[in-house]
């Protein structure tokens, strides 16, 4: 019975880290075409920029370790 709740409750993880690595992969690319269509970009937009890239990256490599896959 245990493991059934664990195999519940990881499946319900790894959907959250799903939605939250779409939803930081759309906050990356708005940032990307914030840079890309302003003459020039202030130090505050190119931080988040760094900020919006590493929680992406960071998220990745979770979903990576935990072997999770979107399914489209």
């Amino acid at each position: 019975m245990l493991f059934r709740r664990k195999n519940w409750l990881r499946k319900e993880f790894d959907e959250q880290l799903i939605d939250l690595l779409i939803e930081k992969k759309e906050e990356w690319a708005r940032q990307r075409k914030l840079i890309e269509q302003s003459m020039e970009p202030s130090p505050e937009v190119m931080i988040n920029l760094q900020t919006a890239e590493s929680k992406y990256l960071f998220l990745l490599r979770e979903a990576k370790r935990r072997n999770v896959t979107i399914k489209l």
